[in-house]
């Protein structure tokens, strides 16, 4: 039986992937059992053991991993916006859990005689690049963020990759698009507008636009999400050589452009509820964010994604609208 822990399994994508698990397996590997830690969980929780607690108490990754989970899912973080506002808070929860998980680890690791080498997916993000920006950023592209959610992203990816090297662990780092449709309330990410514009319409709300209709951005579905963390466990790591951290597919698009897929989708009406409402901080911090991207490596390595903004509009349709 294969231990799974999805650490932040009480959110929105961790949520989603032990729905996935129950349902499919992971990989078709259905003689899996499952922990979820989070600070709370939805009152209708996906299936798993629940665990509550806060990542960034001491010694509460050496207790979760004292059992020894095969598969680790670090999905746990404090979201952009939150993480510019409140600096400390943003370092104690983003960077400070992964190197005492990974030390946890390692001493397990070492106990075993080697012989522990749990395979581990982190969700980091492409806020690791800061500009000035290429048209499209390739695989080659320098990882240097202006925020210090990226930077405390790029952290972690350096401690996994370094873990995996000495071969403690068996990481890989997946760069996740900014995830829309987002189902559920508002939160305090800087990029919740770029959900927030679709999801409230199509639910006949209002929604607040921040930022100018030219803003482009790069975006997948929830649903990818979960492909892209259930694929990365069956990558053969050794092709990754040393370059652990990967930028995920997706799907490029204007703010206007997410606008007319809506209307296309629901009319006039749903996109009338759209309120154009400029917020200089989320302006500025979604200026520091890249925009387009070529993911050769990805793609080849078998991660998919949307082809366009409409479909990632009619997967929360079918998600979330559907079953509601």
């Amino acid at each position: 039986m294969q231990k799974i822990l999805i650490l932040g399994g009480g959110g929105m994508v961790g949520q989603k992937l032990a729905t996935h698990l129950a349902t499919d397996g992971l990989n078709g590997d259905r003689d899996i059992d499952v922990t979820l830690f989070d600070m709370g969980f939805p009152p209708v929780s996906a299936p798993g053991a629940q665990v509550a607690g806060n990542v960034s108490e001491p010694g509460t990754m050496t207790r979760l991993v004292a059992d020894k989970p095969d598969v680790i899912y670090h999905l746990a973080s404090v979201v952009s916006g939150e993480a510019e506002k409140d600096y400390a808070k943003g370092w104690a929860v983003n960077m400070q859990p992964m190197w005492e998980l990974l030390e946890a680890l390692r001493a397990l690791h070492e106990a075993s005689g080697g012989s522990y080498v749990p395979k581990i997916v982190f969700t980091s993000s492409i806020a690791v690049f800061g500009g000035p920006f290429p048209d499209k950023i390739g695989d080659e592209f320098l990882s240097a963020p202006q925020t210090s959610y990226g930077a405390q992203k790029a952290i972690c990816e350096l401690m996994l990759n370094d873990s995996s090297r000495k071969g403690y662990v068996d990481g890989v780092s997946i760069r996740l698009p900014t995830i829309c449709v987002r189902p559920g309330k508002p939160n305090a990410a800087a990029s919740g507008f770029f959900s927030g514009i679709i999801r409230e319409p199509l639910n006949g709300l209002e929604a607040i636009l921040p930022v100018d209709d030219s803003v482009r951005h790069w975006h997948a579905s929830p649903r990818a999400a979960v492909g892209f963390l259930t694929h990365a466990i069956a990558l053969d790591t050794a092709v990754l050589g040393g370059r652990r951290a990967l930028n995920m597919p997706g799907f490029s698009c204007t703010v206007a452009e997410q606008i007319e897929a809506l209307r296309r989708v629901a009319g006039d009406d749903a996109v009338a509820l759209i309120k154009r409402q400029p917020d200089p901080d989320i302006i500025k911090i979604v200026s520091l964010w890249p925009r387009d991207f070529e993911t050769d490596r990805a793609l080849e390595l078998g991660f998919k994604a949307e082809a366009d903004f409409d479909e990632i509009i009619q997967v929360y349709i079918d998600d979330e609208m559907k079953t509601a």
